[in-house]
């Protein structure tokens, strides 16, 4: 991995565009919404029909979780079958978008507040590809790869995340990946087809309203937000993603929400745009 701070002064390569791309926040669940065509998949395809074709595609995804801050840089990235104990079908899985090494190169001199390390190692994981390839079967359509740096707070993943802004004005599509409650330590199978449980159901319900009230702060600080996010949050990384979805609001857009629905007690699909 080679660092980017030499490009912090590097001039736009992207033209701006008469729009501004929405943010999307998926909840992705299980690695079988990547091959299965069910409500949740039917949104994904939806949605993509529904907003401008993107330039590229940036995904925080869950399942990047890294020391450091990094992105995708090469020109195509491997499909990463990151899980197990499924079915073949989805380990035969390959999704060839390509990358964007100019994209790549535009998002990191906009990141200010750390350097970005470029790599070519990585590739797409299940919260990536499992998701977009409902929405761009083609595969036609740039997708990059921003890493999770553990080492960082929720603060400072949201002002990362407002560092890049300027790219929703050329038609790049952010989205973060992840699950706003997922707690599969406490999993119950036998809800996988709806339900929550009363927790999972109160908290999810409290982070919708601070969503739609545009209150961000006590989501940043969710620690601060009792038992119930506790257990809804017992590590970040499915978390933050939210986190970098927000930090690309500006106060005058609207949120709407999709997929709102509670599985297996203690997973959460709710997802939200935010933008025209």
């Amino acid at each position: 991995m080679s660092t980017l701070s030499q490009f912090k002064t590097f001039s736009s390569n992207l033209p701006e565009m008469d729009y501004l791309m929405p943010v999307l926040f998926v909840g992705h669940g299980s690695p079988m919404n990547g091959i299965e065509d069910n409500e949740f998949s039917a949104q994904w395809a939806s949605m993509a029909r529904d907003i401008p074709q993107p330039t590229a595609v940036i995904v925080v995804s869950a399942h990047w979780f890294t020391s450091g801050t990094h992105l995708t840089a090469m020109d195509f990235p491997k499909t990463i079958h990151d899980f197990g104990g499924f079915p073949q079908a989805l380990f035969n899985v390959e999704y060839p978008a390509p990358g964007s090494p100019l994209v790549a190169e535009e998002a990191a001199a906009l990141i200010h507040s750390t350097t970005v390390g470029m790599d070519h190692d990585w590739g797409l994981d299940h919260g990536a590809w499992t998701v977009i390839r409902h929405m761009y079967p083609q595969a036609n359509v740039p997708v990059l790869q921003l890493s999770i740096d553990y080492n960082k707070s929720p603060e400072e993943h949201y002002r990362i995340a407002a560092e890049l802004y300027q790219l929703r004005k050329k038609g790049v599509l952010i989205m973060g990946s992840g699950n706003m409650v997922h707690n599969l330590r406490m999993l119950n199978w036998e809800m996988m087809n709806g339900g929550g449980y009363d927790w999972a159901l109160e908290v999810n319900t409290r982070f919708k309203e601070l969503i739609m009230n545009n209150d961000h702060q006590p989501l940043i600080s969710y620690q601060q937000l009792g038992r119930a996010a506790m257990l809804a949050i017992p590590t970040p990384e499915h978390y933050l993603p939210l986190i970098y979805t927000l930090g690309l609001k500006n106060d005058q857009e609207k949120v709407s929400l999709f997929n709102d629905k509670a599985i297996g007690g203690s997973l959460t699909m709710t997802s939200l745009r935010i933008g025209d």
